[in-house]
């Protein structure tokens, strides 16, 4: 656990460090005027960008090796018995008939029944399966999440995400310093430069703000989710999916992967309410139905 976690804090703190050099290199000091009174929309619009889609695309590409050391997953290079052999064989298969590069193939120690795919390119991406799925799950079932996963990859979710996910967070900053320096100047009545007030706005801002942006980005995960089924139902066959997301309902389990890639888990934590607006899978009752009234 402290691991991951000292993983994370490291990883985010690089990006910081690196997102702040291309700032310098770009020339970019601050939002504000030459004056220190209005404020340099294009400035700021550039530092909400980069910033912005800068920690997500760096997140996407690092996002396999991040997924490996967070999860523990060991890629099969050598398939060492059958389960492995038929485990390669089928993401091959598969991946052939989605038209995308062979993924990696992986195995994670973990109790629930749970996989994901992540990569920054469809061509070059990673599929992993939890030791709890291939302890409770039939061939078939597991055939049908493999498809799901491979369909997340041939879709381009991970790439689709990241750019929603960018767009979001660049709105959320830019808009949160604009509402921070209207505050100052009429609320706080600062004419020059910035005081305590404005960064005490943005901060409250940026938080409220990116609350509504996690909706927008859990909605469409939510959405891709199904498309996900299907592609599982077209590679395997809608009954192995069907059947497959029946069993994650009856041996349901919190997941436990890392949030970088929870949303690409065949799986997803529970919720309802407002909750449920935060959840990046949608109810499993919801994923069936849906499959069913397929023709």
């Amino acid at each position: 656990m402290f691991k991951r976690v000292g993983l994370f804090l490291l990883t985010n703190v690089a990006i910081l460090v690196v997102l702040s050099v291309i700032l310098g290199l770009l020339g970019i000091g601050g939002m504000l005027d030459e004056d220190q009174i209005g404020i340099n929309y294009t400035a700021l619009l550039i530092i909400a960008a980069v910033i912005g889609f800068g920690g997500s695309l760096i997140s996407l590409a690092i996002s396999k090796w991040m997924a490996k050391r967070a999860t523990g997953a060991k890629v099969i290079e050598q398939p060492a018995n059958e389960v492995e052999h038929w485990l390669v064989s089928t993401v091959k298969r598969q991946a052939d008939r989605a038209g995308v590069g062979m993924p990696e193939v992986a195995i994670y120690d973990a109790p629930e029944i749970n996989a994901f795919a992540t990569g920054a390119r469809r061509n070059s991406a990673l599929v992993a399966v939890s030791t709890g799925l291939l302890k409770n799950m039939s061939r078939d079932e597991a055939e049908a999440v493999l498809g799901h996963e491979v369909s997340h990859v041939a879709n381009g979710d991970m790439i689709t995400l990241t750019l929603i996910q960018g767009v979001v967070n660049t709105f959320v900053i830019f808009l949160s310093r604009i509402i921070g320096h209207f505050v100052d100047r009429v609320v706080f009545k600062n004419e020059q430069g910035h005081g305590p007030g404005f960064w005490i706005v943005t901060i409250v801002a940026q938080i409220v703000l990116g609350i509504l942006a996690s909706m927008i980005v859990m909605w469409f995960s939510r959405y891709r989710e199904f498309h996900a089924d299907e592609g599982g139902a077209r590679l395997a066959s809608r009954e192995k999916m069907i059947a497959a997301l029946e069993r994650l309902k009856r041996n349901y389990e919190p997941s436990t992967l890392p949030d970088q890639v929870e949303a690409f888990g065949i799986s997803g934590n529970m919720g309802q309410g407002l909750k449920r607006l935060f959840m990046s899978h949608p109810p499993l009752d919801e994923r069936i139905a849906h499959l069913k009234s397929l023709r």
